[in-house]
């Protein structure tokens, strides 16, 4: 696996990948790695790693990583 501590378009494609896959969303938010920016990347890799670390997500915590990831991509 690559070095996700290195801020590359194939790291953050892979995050967003394995977070869709993870929680079974079908568009992701319709989150693309191309949205986001330098500053994000730390934030998408929090999520990714707490998700990453979970076997099951309630529906109010699905929620609320969507809605995060809403957020980055508007910001």
């Amino acid at each position: 696996m690559a070095d996700l501590n290195v801020n590359t378009m194939d790291n953050t494609e892979y995050m967003i990948e394995e977070i869709k896959k993870k929680l079974r969303m079908a568009t992701g938010a319709a989150l693309k790695a191309s949205q986001l920016n330098d500053e994000q990347y730390d934030d998408l890799r929090d999520i990714y790693e707490m998700v990453a670390s979970k076997n099951q997500f309630s529906i109010s915590e699905i929620e609320a990583i969507t809605m995060e990831l809403g957020r980055l991509r508007r910001a």
